[in-house]
């Protein structure tokens, strides 16, 4: 594995809509954000698609992303993910070429099976479509063709999307789009953010699958991870209570609003709701820079990881900011020159 400093970093955005904001602000939060990241040295910015979420403000991810991709000028955006099974193949084909025609060599096309929604929306989402996400290989494959040089007499083509190289990523959260990768060749993204007890076995999978292919020679694997960073220990766990209450709110079958940090979250849980959202939340690194390091070395070196991409749903936008910023500091080796830099001010 690389040197701690050399493992690129990205982002993953849900456009999370706040208490009290709206939609407008949490897109133009999440291009603010991206903005920042770019400044900051992050390799990508990754939307993703749920449907159906009062609190999540990117389920049109093809179109956020081109708002992202033309507010910026250097860092990748893509989608972690587009739910294939959603959607028809040339559409995504000409959806994606349209954003790698308008933004070459910026666009990244990640793509998981799951409908990121419940069933009641999935069914509204496909309409005719008959899809139930046991067939992705044959609707990867379908894409794949779309996005690949015509053939001659091909009577059906995407345009925009023909012939570009849109890097093709799978999505996971256990062990099918891990084999189905390694066994294509293409780049793994694993969530970890959500699915941390499936991370080892995932990634095991994923490479002893890999056959080298024209996109890879070898495993390449991406890990997504919770990080809260701020100040102080204490007023990262702060933060990330809004986070908790995200997924106790899932739960309980009332997702809404991402809500401010609170003091006690033993206030709002019983103990077996804890445990569960701990449970879910179990690889995530919360703290202070020094925790923030010594949790993502202990990470990198148990998943030999060969990049992280970071999601972190905190209430205010500047705290958020803030929490990157100190995460790209730790991985730049920038922590202890920006105290003491503070300690001056």
């Amino acid at each position: 594995m690389s040197s701690f400093t050399n493992i690129p970093i990205s982002i993953l955005d849900l456009s999370p809509v706040i208490e009290g904001g709206s939609i407008a602000d949490s897109l133009h939060n999440t291009l603010s954000l991206a903005q920042h990241a770019e400044n900051l040295g992050y390799k990508r910015f990754w939307l993703a698609e749920h449907h159906n979420m009062t609190g999540i403000a990117s389920a049109a991810t093809s179109v956020v992303i081109g708002y992202v991709a033309g507010g910026t000028s250097k860092i990748r955006v893509g989608a972690g993910g587009i739910m294939l099974p959603n959607h028809a193949p040339l559409v995504i084909a000409e959806q994606f070429g349209t954003l790698e025609s308008l933004y070459p060599n910026r666009i990244d096309l990640g793509l998981g099976r799951a409908p990121g929604s419940d069933q009641l929306t999935a069914s509204a989402l496909r309409r005719t479509l008959s899809s139930s996400g046991d067939d992705f290989p044959e609707q990867l494959e379908e894409l794949r063709f779309f996005l690949s040089e015509p053939v001659e007499n091909q009577r059906v083509r995407a345009v925009p999307g023909a012939g570009l190289d849109i890097p093709i990523w799978l999505l996971g959260s256990s062990g099918f789009s891990a084999r189905l990768a390694g066994s294509l060749g293409l780049p793994f993204a694993f969530a970890g953010h959500f699915s941390p007890e499936y991370t080892m076995p995932a990634l095991d999978l994923y490479r002893k699958s890999f056959t080298p292919s024209k996109t890879l020679e070898k495993p390449y694997a991406m890990l997504g991870i919770n990080m809260v960073a701020a100040e102080t220990d204490k007023e990262a766990w702060r933060l990330a209570t809004s986070q908790f209450q995200s997924f106790l709110r899932l739960i309980r079958g009332a997702p809404g609003r991402l809500q401010p940090p609170v003091d006690d979250m033993d206030a709002l849980w019983t103990p077996p709701e804890k445990a569960a959202v701990e449970s879910k939340l179990a690889g995530s690194i919360i703290g202070g820079a020094a925790a923030i390091k010594e949790g993502a070395q202990k990470i990198l070196e148990a998943t030999k990881a060969d990049e992280l991409i970071i999601n972190a749903m905190i209430y205010d936008h500047e705290a958020r900011l803030r929490s990157y910023e100190i995460i790209a500091d730790v991985f730049q080796n920038k922590a202890a020159k920006s105290a003491a830099l503070r300690s001056r001010l």
